[in-house]
């Protein structure tokens, strides 16, 4: 079959390489993709938020299943415009519709939504323009740090971790009153500050029948030691060593199942993936967020260890039929590393020629912010590439992607040298 997978970054790479590979797969497309998916599939300039612009060309390419990588065209209900279109309707779409994507557009139904189907999370209220004074008396009821979060989609920035009661003040003032994250935060969510060690648990499902897939922890702030700004992600690892047999048997216990019923008993039709942002609190779960896709970079990390045909597996989720579907993982351990532009995740240079990619390595090379210019690959965004390295151990996984990662080089690169360093040192 033809498929199109929609989104221009390291996981739709990852994405493709996967689908590539697939038993099922005729021809691939990626809309609008960037210069590493351009070798192994055929761009499409096109956004993904343009809905008439992708069915136009799904119609006249013959595609039968569109996987959507990005947040953004989900929340926006491209499931929705497809489904709703007597000629669309029949092409299988991996990703929710409007109403079950709002688990990742709103902290507030997501928070509402746990509330309800009593899946542990933060402590945590709710404000808008028009209860500040509510807000700031809730802030003096908490303890430091205090964690604020806007509402709506912020591109993965919308969080603030406020280390003091008159920061986070300062915090919810620039928020809700100056608009720091635009629409974005009208609508703030004040919760308490879990203290644990973060991971992310990955879950398929058709909205019946589910699979887990494997784990993964990512390293969010820019600098090394977790210090800095926060970034949509610096580097990960699968699987994680602190989140054994018996841990992730809680989180499907107390997460994982409640979550598919609560979907199930309000109606909410979803298919596609649940990413579920953890803290493991003195071997306990508790939710910190919802994603309704797969993350970047966690998806270089998890897919290279999935050693089913990953199109199957998709085609059996957007045709309910993930109950009968062969799922297969790789024992070994993936760690990926991301490069990215100097200046990332403030103002930053495009167009810087990268040089190394050529090279034969021990790991695999998912791009994510390039493109072809003059024949050329050059950077074309902030994170640039993900370097994935797998190994029998963490040490050599490690070794494979920072091998590769010396490599390679382009003017004011930037990358973290202690990725998995915290869980090397928890193994010891």
């Amino acid at each position: 079959m033809n498929i199109l997978v929609l989104g221009s970054g390291g996981r739709e790479h990852a994405f493709a390489t996967k689908l590539n590979q697939s038993e099922i797969c005729d021809e691939l497309f990626v809309a609008p993709g960037n210069a590493g998916t351009a070798s192994i599939a055929q761009n499409i300039a096109i956004s993904p938020e343009n809905f008439d612009s992708v069915a136009k060309f799904a119609i006249e390419n013959n595609i039968e299943m569109i996987v959507v990588g990005p947040e953004a065209p989900l929340v926006a209900g491209v499931r929705d415009y497809f489904e709703s279109n007597e000629q669309l309707k029949n092409i299988k779409i991996v990703g929710p519709g409007k109403l079950g994507a709002q688990l990742e557009g709103s902290k507030d139904f997501s928070k509402e939504f746990m509330e309800e189907f009593d899946i542990p999370t933060a402590r945590y209220k709710t404000f808008t323009q028009a209860n500040i004074d509510e807000a700031l008396a809730y802030i003096d009821t908490m303890t430091a740090p205090v964690v604020l979060k806007a509402d709506g989609l912020a591109a993965g920035k919308g969080v603030i971790i406020a280390e003091t009661l008159d920061e986070a003040k300062d915090s919810i003032k620039e928020m809700l009153l100056e608009q720091k994250f635009g629409e974005a935060s009208s609508k703030v969510v004040i919760e308490e500050f879990l203290k644990g060690i973060e991971l992310s648990v990955f879950v398929l499902t058709d909205g019946k029948d589910y699979i887990i897939l494997p784990e993964a922890k990512d390293y969010k702030r820019i600098g090394e030691q977790d210090t800095g700004l926060n970034t949509g992600g610096m580097g990960a690892v699968s699987p994680v060593s602190f989140a054994p047999g018996e841990f992730i048997d809680k989180v499907e216990n107390k997460v994982v199942k409640p979550t598919i019923k609560g979907l199930q008993a309000r109606n909410i039709d979803y298919v596609g993936f649940i990413f579920i942002g953890l803290m493991n609190v003195d071997g306990e779960p508790f939710v910190i967020e919802y994603n309704v896709r797969m993350g970047d970079p966690e998806t270089q990390v998890v897919l290279p260890r999935i050693t089913s045909d990953f199109g199957k597996l998709l085609w059996d989720t957007a045709s309910k039929k993930l109950g009968d579907s062969e799922y297969e993982t790789d024992p070994q351990i993936a760690t990926t590393v991301v490069m990215v532009a100097g200046g990332y995740p403030e103002s930053y240079a495009k167009g810087k020629e990268i040089s190394g990619l050529e090279s034969t390595s021990q790991a695999e090379i998912f791009h994510a912010g390039t493109k072809i210019q003059d024949g050329n690959i050059v950077t074309n965004g902030g994170r640039v590439l993900a370097i994935t390295g797998k190994g029998e151990n963490l040490q050599e996984a490690l070794k494979n992607s920072y091998d590769t990662v010396n490599n390679i080089s382009w003017e004011d690169v930037y990358f973290r040298k202690d990725i998995g360093q915290d869980l090397l040192k928890l193994e010891k």
